[in-house]
């Protein structure tokens, strides 16, 4: 099919000056012969004032060279042919710092001589900026309260810190056990990175997340024609993390068979892909993780008593939210900040009503749910704190708990307006009733706090 779009240079520089990105072409000399209107923008240079000028008057870190003569142009351009996703930064004419990824190639006519060079100049200012602002988050937070990738202060997390530091001392299998979002994968991680296995991979697998047949082939791997679909020999999991460590995720949810054959893996140190029986030695630690209670999967028929002293030779209890509240106020600053920096708006804080809240709420998901709480009061939120208001409603329901239930009702209003220092709209929020009804409560049952 005929191309009628007309490809002439009048066509071409109306292309350049319709694009984001700087566009700069120079002649063999590095002489400026063309600038585009984004390549102003970015450098506050009129084309006016480049053109006739070399290309070294944008003052780039990579094609000026300070020597005694003064600075020099070093640009490899015209002897490699071409400059591909190379980060740059520019002086631009007011004297401020511009970040840029530059590419580059060169012009040539039909005899094949190079006859200039053109340049793509992207700004990336504001994501280099984002990097930069990330990078000193987490070195602030790593001077005091930061643990291979775990954020707290509190007793039960130095208590955690130093299980961590024994077990990494050990090459014996590691079961973590705790809820969902109180860090197991960051505690298994921080274990391999400890140890004397630091060097080796570090692999992970989740046990919930495939059925017997596919897991197996994930962990052992398989040999080519073993199934439908088998096109290649495979190398599994377990072979991935020789001489390393492998990590278990929801070893309770591991199906019965496959737990026979993890149970002569860690007995022999011997596994065989499926489809084939050769037996192929392998170096692992297995650090393993689950949020259920083995006991009662073993009582349920569920988990082979054998395997379970097989996989917690070395117990870490990863602590729930809720018993480490003090940590909270520290959590919300570290998320507040990472939050501001990714969604390019600015969250200083929350109020001290809203951060009372989220001190009582139970948090069910633990650090998860909490992240994802802030995320959602971010998005709500009109100002610079986070205030009650902008909280997701679920952070205000009393816990359903038998005892709970059983309280009487003046009971309960009193405790609401105790745990929310006698606001009644929070309080009524809290148990689920208006305003009014609970104003009608606290005078038929004459309460006062």
């Amino acid at each position: 099919m005929q191309n009628n779009i007309p490809v002439n240079p009048k066509f071409l520089m109306n292309v350049f000056e319709s694009m984001r990105d700087g566009v700069m072409i120079m002649d063999p000399a590095g002489i400026v012969v063309y600038f585009n209107k984004a390549a102003e923008k970015i450098t506050e240079y009129s084309r006016e004032e480049i053109y006739g000028s070399p290309c070294t008057v944008l003052d780039t870190d990579t094609c000026v060279i300070l020597t005694e003569s003064g600075r020099q142009r070093c640009c490899n351009l015209f002897e490699e042919g071409s400059i591909v996703d190379k980060k740059c930064r520019i002086r631009t004419k007011s004297g401020k710092t511009v970040y840029l990824l530059k590419n580059a190639v060169l012009l040539k006519n039909d005899d094949d001589e190079v006859i200039g060079a053109v340049e793509n100049l992207t700004d990336i200012t504001s994501l280099y900026m984002k990097e930069l602002e990330l990078e000193e988050l987490k070195q602030e937070i790593r001077k005091h309260n930061w643990f291979m990738g775990l954020l707290g202060n509190s007793p039960p997390m130095h208590k955690l810190f130093d299980k961590i530091r024994n077990a990494a001392t050990s090459d014996a299998s590691v079961l973590i056990c705790g809820e969902s979002g109180t860090g197991k994968e960051l505690v298994a991680n921080a274990i391999h990175k400890l140890s004397q296995r630091r060097e080796g991979p570090f692999v992970k697998m989740n046990c919930a997340s495939l059925n017997e047949y596919l897991l197996e082939s994930e962990l052992f791997g398989h040999k080519k024609g073993s199934f439908t679909g088998a096109i290649n020999d495979r190398k599994g999991r377990f072979e991935a993390a020789d001489n390393g460590s492998i990590f278990l995720d929801e070893i309770g949810d591991m199906p019965h068979a496959m737990q026979v054959k993890l149970l002569r893996v860690l007995e022999e140190k011997v596994i065989e892909r499926v489809g084939e029986h050769k037996p192929i030695n392998i170096d692992i630690r297995l650090i393993s993780a689950t949020h259920q209670d083995l006991h009662d999967l073993i009582a349920a028929g569920r988990f082979r008593h054998d395997l379970m002293y097989r996989v917690n030779s070395i117990i870490i209890h990863t602590p729930p939210l809720r018993d480490r509240i003090d940590d909270i106020p520290l959590l919300v600053a570290h998320y507040l900040k990472k939050i501001s920096v990714t969604n390019d708006k600015v969250i200083k804080s929350v109020s001290s009503p809203a951060l009372d809240i989220l001190k009582s709420y139970k948090w069910p998901g633990n650090v998860r749910q909490l992240q994802n709480a802030l995320e959602h009061a971010a998005i709500t939120c009109k100002s610079d704190t986070i205030d009650v208001s902008d909280l997701p409603d679920y952070v205000f329901q009393e816990e359903k708990t038998e005892k709970a239930e059983q309280l009487p009702e003046q009971d309960k209003i009193r405790s609401a307006l105790v745990m929310f220092k006698g606001n009644r709209t929070l309080a009524a929020k809290h148990l689920g009733m208006s305003r009014v009804t609970l104003w009608k409560r606290i005078k038929d049952y004459n309460i006062t706090v």
